[in-house]
């Protein structure tokens, strides 16, 4: 399926005057896999680096040998299952078991990716709104410990007729180990479940960590329109590798970045258990780059941040045609910066789990345009609406909105559907954008009131409502402070009732026992006399947002003693906070400031002014 790249919106309207079956022939993932197993079964597929020394030798697959562990994964699953349609959840890191589990379940059934950072019981309401009947876990391991939790999961979900492990032995009779189950098992004797486009293919948790799932429905031809679209825009083909640590429970890592390349021909590669979690394997990135001829590069943009502080060395990076990013608003100096230290183009990605993983790409063929995250994918509608709901002119910012083969379903609770998804199939996203005259889209801003950490949602109603069963606290509200390694992580502010004097380290601990994950956990909670509120009583969260700004600049300024050099102010304007230095008008005080901010996704302006304290002009 390899084809020249996009370049620009006439490209894609070109293909858009073709019939749709010319760009996407297949009505299945796995129909697409076996595909590309037929024009480049030789080819390796998937590699594993089981190592961040990279002295250990990796695990390799071909494409031919991928399909054939699938096609084994999926028969396993109807076998287990008996008369039932198979409904697989998973707990595992992004390891090649990981790609067998996913797609052989999309081939059997159902596949539920799960994120493994959650508690036992946020797990377990997902696996039972997912009516998944059949879990595989990563068995007992000293640098991940899932396991663990299983037996909790086990206990709440009755529905579950097996859990497999993967790796270590589990030490329970009740439980299969998953890899001895998988070469048992015959590729041959798959009955799947045919060619249906529409057929249900997968269930993706998203919307944070509320205390009710929400699963985002994905159709076979969902993933594929998203994926292929994907690669198209990258110009991906059977000579590409990517270097692709994202988990398989984010779409970015299955989607955008994993199927995409596998469709093309090309060869993903794992680098270890942990991925970009794994500090050693970042020190030894560029050298696993050299000797893997990475071409393209899947981050965030904290992780270009990281990167950006590994010395590359003597290490060859010819071969890397592009870094591509999303998850996260992209600091145009941040991929300045990337660019000019290492030569590598900087691309920007939109998506949303109901979409597949993608809305719009920065094709690597064209430019990189600051701000932008680039075209809709061919066959994919976007439009920007007023709070009218009507579609605004080329340039002037709203609400962005999408239709395509790309929009799933909705959720599996359909109530959840209202404000998500229009009655006429719309897909809300929930950003606010503009389009320009040459079809590119700006995102300079977010209706929806979540906290990306990591390209992870958290949604606020969880820190929220944990901080409120606390019978002292009268308000609770909150929101993402900027950071430059997870580009944003929860804080909190609260209002106590009167008469009140409970601590914000009593709270912090108080509300921990009710939030179901880690990454939630708010960084700082902030006693408030009152919470700023609108004229018609209702909380003002963007003033909190500016609080949270200016508390975080405040501590980075100061920790670079640059705090009785320069003044800083928060200001609050339609898109977000912008920080507004002064300072005295002194090139080396204001690359100083530059490189503080490099990291934060964050508007800024530096005024500058004479040392008789006029502003400059």
């Amino acid at each position: 399926m390899s084809v020249p790249g996009i370049r620009d919106r006439e490209q894609v309207r070109q293909i858009e005057s073709r019939p749709y079956a010319e760009f996407l022939p297949h009505a299945s993932v796995l129909a697409a896999l076996e595909h590309s197993a037929r024009l480049h079964g030789d080819r390796r597929a998937l590699t594993y680096i089981p190592a961040a020394d990279l002295q250990q030798p990796p695990a390799n697959w071909t494409h031919a040998g991928l399909v054939a562990e699938v096609r084994r994964a999926a028969r396993l699953f109807q076998r287990l299952a008996g008369d039932e349609t198979p409904r697989v959840a998973m707990l595992l890191p992004a390891i090649p078991q990981a790609y067998f589990t996913l797609w052989g379940a999309e081939a059997a059934g159902v596949a539920c990716p799960v994120n493994y950072l959650l508690g036992a019981e946020h797990i377990a309401e997902l696996l039972c709104a997912a009516e998944a009947n059949i879990l595989v876990a990563l068995g007992p391991n000293a640098e991940l410990d899932i396991w663990p939790r299983i037996a909790e999961v086990r206990a709440r979900c009755p529905q579950l007729r097996c859990v497999l492990a993967v790796g270590a032995s589990a030490g329970d009779g009740a439980v299969l180990d998953f890899d001895r189950e998988l070469a048992a098992s015959r590729a041959d004797d798959l009955v799947a479940p045919g060619d249906d486009p529409d057929r249900l293919a997968a269930l993706f948790h998203t919307g944070g960590t509320t205390g009710r799932p929400k699963l985002a429905m994905q159709t076979e031809r969902n993933q594929l329109h998203a994926a292929w679209g994907a690669a198209r825009m990258y110009g991906a083909g059977p000579a590409d590798v990517i270097l692709n640590g994202f988990p398989l429970f984010h779409v970015a890592g299955s989607m955008v970045y994993g199927l995409s390349t596998l469709l093309a021909g090309g060869e993903v590669l794992l680098p270890t258990l942990l991925g970009m979690r794994n500090l050693d394997f970042v020190k030894a990135y560029w050298r696993c780059v050299e000797r893997h001829r990475v071409s393209l590069l899947a981050t965030v943009p904290t992780v270009i941040s990281a990167l950006l502080g590994v010395e590359r060395g003597d290490a060859d990076l010819s071969s890397v045609r592009a870094l591509l990013t999303g998850g996260s608003p992209l600091p145009t100096e941040l991929a300045d910066g990337f660019e000019q230290r290492f030569g590598i183009p900087v691309r920007n990605i939109l998506g949303m789990t109901e979409c597949g993983g993608v809305i719009a790409i920065e094709p690597v063929a064209g430019p990189r345009v600051a701000g932008s995250v680039g075209l809709a994918l061919p066959f994919t509608r976007l439009r920007v609406v007023d709070e009218f709901g009507l579609e605004v002119a080329a340039g002037v910012d709203g609400v962005l909105q999408i239709s395509g083969p790309n929009v799933g379903p909705g959720y599996t609770e359909a109530s959840r559907n209202a404000g998500t998804f229009t009655d006429d199939g719309w897909l809300v996203s929930g950003d606010i954008a503009h389009i320009d005259l040459e079809g590119r889209v700006f995102v300079t801003g977010r209706a929806k009131d979540l906290i990306i950490r990591s390209g992870h949602n958290i949604d606020p109603i969880v820190i929220e409502d944990a901080l409120l069963r606390h019978p002292d606290v009268l308000m609770a509200a909150a929101v993402g402070a900027p950071d430059e390694y997870a580009g944003e992580i929860p804080v909190a502010f609260v209002s106590l009732r009167s008469g009140a004097a409970v601590t914000a380290a009593a709270l912090h601990d108080f509300a921990q026992q009710f939030i179901p994950e880690r990454p939630a956990f708010p960084k700082s909670i902030v006693v408030l006399e009152s919470l700023p509120m609108t004229a018609i009583g209702k909380l003002f969260k963007p003033e909190l947002r500016a609080q949270a700004v200016r508390a975080v600049l405040a501590d980075r300024l100061a920790g670079d003693g640059l705090d009785t050099l320069v003044a800083l102010d928060v200001l609050l304007e339609a898109r977000g906070p912008v920080a507004e230095f002064s300072a005295v008008a002194d090139a080396g005080l204001e690359a100083r400031i530059r490189k503080l901010m490099s990291g934060f996704a964050l508007e800024y302006r530096l005024s500058r002014q004479h040392s008789n304290g006029d502003p400059e002009r």
